[in-house]
């Protein structure tokens, strides 16, 4: 099997755990990477064990959802924890992890859409 090495470029984005695209076993290490970010059930489907793009696509849905939930409890926070008794110490931590959430999830999005193209265009 002959290794070509796509015009994939790597930026800031690119996920660690995922090989250069073009290496040996670099597809495999983006299908690992992937089947972490979805739910067991689906990361165990054939359809996306045999077509990674498949699951890149799932994965790009599943981290755009987490978001919008990150983002929903970011922005109730203030008005919804303090109903349930928490003291202000706590909301406050609590809107800062939320923050922080969002940016590790907008990332991760990025590194999904950054894998999805070097799949696409390996496949190509």
């Amino acid at each position: 099997m002959t290794m070509t090495v796509t015009s994939t470029r790597l930026g800031p984005d690119w996920p660690c755990q995922v090989k250069t695209p073009g290496s040996y076993d670099w597809e495999r290490s983006a299908t690992k990477w992937l089947r972490e970010l979805v739910p067991a059930r689906y990361a165990s489907y054939p359809a996306f064990l045999r077509q990674p793009v498949l699951l890149a696509r799932h994965a790009q849905i599943q981290v755009e959802h987490e978001i919008r939930v990150a983002r929903t409890a970011l922005q109730t926070a203030r008005a919804d924890l303090p109903r349930l008794g928490l003291h202000e110490g706590v909301i406050e931590h609590t809107i800062k992890l939320y923050a922080a959430e969002v940016m590790q999830l907008q990332h991760i999005a990025r590194s999904v859409r950054a894998v999805t193209r070097a799949l696409v265009d390996a496949g190509r």
